[in-house]
């Protein structure tokens, strides 16, 4: 069973950074897309980032140009850069893999106001 740990997530003024990190427990991960979802308060889960094995990436609209997904296979890790947060970006963020196989961590709040 794939276990997935997410931390780095805050308190942010809107305007401001952060900087999430994922660590997956399986030796398979250098083989699969990876993604940031994130579900605010009401609302459904939704993908906002995808890095695929080849390192490639791909965006939400809403995302695009002020988050970068990234990853590392040698740790096992996915992390998403997060600048200008909009108070809109609050909400709990997960990685999984993409499309999402494995159970979903605890995930990490994320919280844009001033």
């Amino acid at each position: 069973q794939v276990q997935l740990v997410e931390s780095g997530g805050g308190l942010v003024q809107p305007g401001g950074s952060l900087r999430l990190s994922c660590a997956a427990s399986t030796i398979m991960f250098s083989f699969n897309a990876m993604g940031w979802y994130r579900q605010a308060p009401g609302q459904q889960r939704e993908l906002v980032a995808t890095t695929r094995s080849d390192g490639t990436t791909k965006y939400v609209d809403s995302v695009k140009g002020r988050f970068t997904i990234s990853r590392d296979n040698a740790k096992k890790s996915v992390y998403l850069q997060m600048n200008s947060l909009k108070p809109e970006d609050t909400a709990v963020y997960y990685c999984n893999r993409v499309p999402q196989g494995w159970d979903w961590g605890q995930g990490t709040q994320v919280t844009v106001s001033s």
